[in-house]
């Protein structure tokens, strides 16, 4: 799996021979200076590379420390995330279960509203047959 950085460590460049040493330069005293010029800017350079591959080390551990740092914050977060999405479906399943029990309530309640309404069309097609009882009894008497 990636770590998203895109970048890896830094890795110096290798180091670099010393230039072949060349004819003698000439004798005694120029010989010695020459040899403590060079020897000191060798040491310079010396310093200076291990200067830069300490920053490189610094660098590079920075770095690990910088991912560690990263890879617990994303576990971290991954945990609240996972908590909070429990959470929020807890609650979905308990506002499930109370509109549940509202629709129970109103489907009682209807079924009761039909049964009302069926008795009143029972009780309205007595009526209707009493009615047309009647109206014929009215039809069938003979005029006076």
């Amino acid at each position: 799996m990636g770590t998203g950085w895109g970048h890896g460590d830094i890795t110096p460049c290798p180091p670099t021979e010393p230039p072949a040493a060349g004819p003698p330069l000439g004798s005694g005293a120029l010989d010695g200076q020459a040899s403590r010029y060079f020897a000191a800017l060798d040491s310079s350079v010396g310093d200076l590379r291990q200067r830069a591959q300490r920053l490189i080390d610094r660098v590079n551990e920075s770095r690990k420390e910088d991912h560690t740092v990263m890879s617990g914050f994303r576990e971290s977060l991954l945990l609240k995330v996972s908590d909070l999405a429990e959470q929020l479906e807890e609650q979905l399943f308990q506002l499930y279960s109370l509109h549940n029990e509202q629709i129970q309530e109103r489907l009682h309640e209807l079924a009761e509203v039909m049964e009302r309404v069926r008795q009143a069309e029972d009780e309205l097609q007595q009526v209707c047959r009493t009615v047309e009882a009647a109206y014929k009894d009215l039809c069938l008497q003979p005029e006076a």
